[in-house]
């Protein structure tokens, strides 16, 4: 029985980080309309997120841009050979950017930023059939990062900065199949983590060799949050020596993969904008979770994930109405870091389909509205988690999880661009 708890409890923080995989696409209005390219474009200060180089290009003394985003997305589980059915009942995401830059002189600007790249919240039902697996999980991760874009001549500049990241994590799951104590309720975990804070950095450049066309690329590192003395809170576990559990602490590492975007654009015609983005982000770092619980009695446990690097193609157009409107739409397809055999329903996803689009309203010189949308349809897939098991030693034996996954996602967002 211990070893029943155990290996369900050895999933817990990789739902914190499957979460975290599960990219969050929404830093800026105006470059999400355009399929959420940035990279090479000089449009306004969401570039202290896109690459901070183009900020020293931004003509206005103060440049600010601020939004926030609604997403609402459900997921789909179904196992026709068992009858079995079930939706999740996410509350609605609200992920959110502030950016903003100070040109200090014609070669020189600074820049603070803070974005939400990371985070999730999914409720699956109560005692669904795989609330072994997860019921539900709340992830939050927030980066700050202060700035300096540099121009080293009219067609090249450089920027970047560290990164401060903080985050927290409530996940809840039962500890079996069919674990309960003697009213007959389902034993769970409930896993808190709070304040858990890292350091990274990212840098980018810019080169313009014409008037139109420009270049951009820009890295962001590799983000471990180190989660100390989180709370494992067990509930409804059986009183008996066969499940001598208690509430504990545990340690656990959280990566937050590299990624490299590099891109180009062009402005033509006057008032035609295209964009093209191709982003590597680095799941390669995400092996498996070790985690160190504080209580002696439940060894550390290893929990391979194995994900592989995993590429986004984007693609993003403009067109400038007129004095008052611009409109915008894209398009970007997003590839899945999971294996097949690994696939769980923490933040289940594949690859995916996304199209954008959105515009922006000048109010005056000083203000203009960005609005967008982003509809996210990630293809039907029939998949298994397979690593999770019960039973000690011979007869130990692993049981996977799986079924069809339908999963889509509708986001709009709004947004406030300030000049001065």
């Amino acid at each position: 029985m211990k070893k029943i708890i155990l290996l369900a409890l050895c999933g817990l923080a990789s739902c914190v980080i499957y979460a975290g995989g599960y990219r969050v696409s929404l830093q800026g209005q105006r470059s999400l309309a355009m399929g959420h390219t940035g990279v090479a474009l000089v449009n306004n200060a969401e570039l202290a997120f896109f690459n901070p180089a183009g900020l020293v290009y931004l003509e206005n003394k103060i440049n600010a841009a601020v939004g926030v985003s609604a997403v609402f997305s459900d997921v789909t589980w179904q196992n026709e050979e068992f009858g079995q059915m079930a939706q999740t009942d996410s509350p609605v995401g609200t992920p959110f950017y502030a950016y903003f830059s100070y040109k200090a002189n014609d070669w020189l600007s600074l820049g603070l930023s803070a974005y939400t790249p990371y985070g999730s919240s999914v409720e699956w039902p109560e005692d669904w059939a795989g609330s072994h697996l997860v019921n539900n999980i709340d992830l939050q991760a927030i980066y700050i990062q202060p700035l300096a874009s540099v121009k080293i001549s009219d067609k090249l500049s450089i920027g970047g900065g560290p990164i401060f990241v903080t985050g927290a994590v409530n996940f809840n799951r039962n500890l079996s199949r069919n674990l309960t104590n003697i009213e007959g309720e389902r034993s769970n975990v409930t896993v808190d983590a709070s304040g858990v804070n890292a350091w990274g950095w990212s840098l980018g450049g810019m080169y313009s060799p014409t008037e139109n066309l420009r270049f951009g690329v820009n890295y962001r590192s590799e983000v471990i949050l180190e989660a100390e003395n989180g709370d494992a809170d067990f509930q409804n576990v059986p009183n008996s020596p066969q499940t001598p559990f208690e509430d504990t602490q545990f340690d656990a590492s959280l990566p937050m993969p590299a990624e490299l975007t590099v891109g180009a654009s062009y402005h033509f015609l006057d008032k035609w904008t295209v964009a093209f983005d191709y982003n590597r982000t680095y799941w390669g770092v995400y092996e498996s979770l070790d985690i160190d619980f504080a209580n002696p009695d439940i060894p550390d446990s290893y929990n391979p994930r194995n994900y592989e690097d995993a590429s986004i193609y984007r693609f993003g157009l403009q067109y400038v109405a007129n004095e008052t409107f611009t409109l915008r739409a894209g398009y970007y397809f997003d590839e899945s870091p999971v294996q097949s055999g690994y696939f769980a329903p923490e933040t289940p996803r594949n690859d995916s389909n996304n199209f954008t689009g959105g515009l922006s309203v000048k109010i005056n010189d000083m203000f203009a509205i960005d609005a967008s949308f982003l509809y996210s349809r990630f293809k039907e897939i029939d998949e298994s988690y397979n690593h999770y098991a019960e039973g000690e030693g011979e007869a130990r034996v692993e049981v996977p999880f799986g079924g069809t996954y339908k999963s889509s996602a509708f986001v709009p967002g709004l947004g406030l661009t300030i000049k001065i």
